[in-house]
Order: C-alpha cells, then structure tokens, then sequence
C-alpha cells in the first residue's frame, strides 16, 4: 500500500513541488496519476522511491515509513517496487533475456531461480522469440514490453511506469496498458504516470490528476 499523509516538498530554491497531499493507493489497485509537466507527477515518483525526502507529512510505501528508513534499508525498499521509464532504459550490449535477468543477478538471486524466472517473464510480455534479440534491433513498443519484464522479474509489490507510453504510437500505447492491466489482475499495484489524457478516458478506472503541487481530482471515470 501507498500512503501520504499532509506530504509537502519544497525543493531548496523555495519551490514548494508539492502542498498538503493526502493520498492512499490499495494493494491491487490500478491508477493513473495525470498532470502537465511541471505539475508535480516527478516529485511524487521520487518520494515514493526515496529519491527525496518530504519536506512534512509522512509516506508509507509497501510497509515502509520513509520518513524513519535508513538510507542502508533504501534498496530493500526498491526491491519492491518495479519501475518502468519513458525511455526504457535498457542496456544495448545485453540481450533481452540478459537485460531481464540483471536484476536478479544484481540481489544475487540463485542460478536455477533465474534460468526459471527470467524466460517466465519475457513470455508473459509476449517475447518468447526474442530472448537472444538485441534492444537495437526491437522495435519501441518491444523495447517497452522488455522493459516491463524487468520490472515484473523480481515479483513487485508495486509497478510504478513513468510515461511508459510517451515514446510510442497509440496502437502499441494501448497494448502497453493493456499490458498493464493484465499484470494488475494477477496481484500486483500499478501506479501509471502520464499526461496523456485521451489514454487515460479509454481505459476509465481510478484517477488522480495532480495541478500545481496539490491533488485536485481523486475519482473512477
């Protein structure tokens, strides 16, 4: 579970990124947070991941408080949460299966549990046939199915995808989110970024748009 309670930032040059936001997102739950650049949607991702700190209030986040976890605790923190950016963020020189398994061979997970693991997941993103592809040779919404197995292998609490379908035409950006989706049903909290309004109406569910620091609709359209 996600939780904010009363949370303001105010960056060190006085901006204050956010103001007094109150927000709970239930395990299992399904969301987009919507906003125009500049709106607050960053701030919020990097509280979240402890990137930053709350200037007041308090954040929760899959049984962490983040207010009292040492800085020695933070990646045991990450590894419940798995992140999907914009620009996919994969490594070039490495194979799809090899970009997968890098983040369990980075928390040191046994041989046979990746070799298992690993191909599970590229099939469940539908890429099967491409675990010895390179990312050059993938096309964007490819690269971004990749980069959602990465983010599934090490078994999340909580997705959270950052502009996932900011690079990518609208028939591959529905396929994304239906991705999504169907990862949220079997379990797992998504938390999807986007400024892209006319996705977000397609799809309908829970969202919360954002505007100058403050959270100003919470609702199911």
């Amino acid at each position: 579970m996600v939780e904010l309670k009363n949370v303001s930032v105010t960056y060190q040059n006085g901006v204050e990124a956010l103001h007094n936001v109150n927000l709970t997102i239930h395990d299992e739950e399904f969301a987009f947070v919507v906003g125009e650049s500049g709106a607050g949607k960053s701030t919020l991702i990097k509280l979240l991941i402890k990137e930053i700190d709350a200037t007041s209030g308090s954040v929760k986040v899959n049984g962490f408080d983040l207010g009292k976890l040492k800085q020695k605790d933070v990646p045991k923190l990450r590894r419940t949460i798995g992140f999907v950016f914009q620009d996919f963020k994969l490594i070039n020189t490495m194979n799809v299966y090899d970009n997968v398994a890098f983040v369990l061979r980075s928390i040191d997970a046994p041989l046979k549990y990746i070799r298992k693991r690993v191909p599970y997941v590229i099939g469940l993103v539908g890429l099967k046939d491409k675990m010895k592809a390179y990312p050059t040779e993938m096309s964007g919404g490819e690269q971004q199915r990749v980069a959602l197995a990465r983010a599934l292998v090490n078994d999340p609490k909580l997705i959270i995808a950052d502009e996932p379908t900011g690079n990518l035409d609208p028939k591959t950006s529905i396929e994304i989110i239906q991705l999504l989706q169907g990862i949220n049903q079997c379990g797992t909290t998504v938390l999807m970024v986007t400024h892209e309004h006319e996705l977000v109406k397609r799809f309908g569910g829970r969202t919360i748009s954002i505007l100058d620091g403050q959270i100003k609709f919470d609702d199911i359209i």
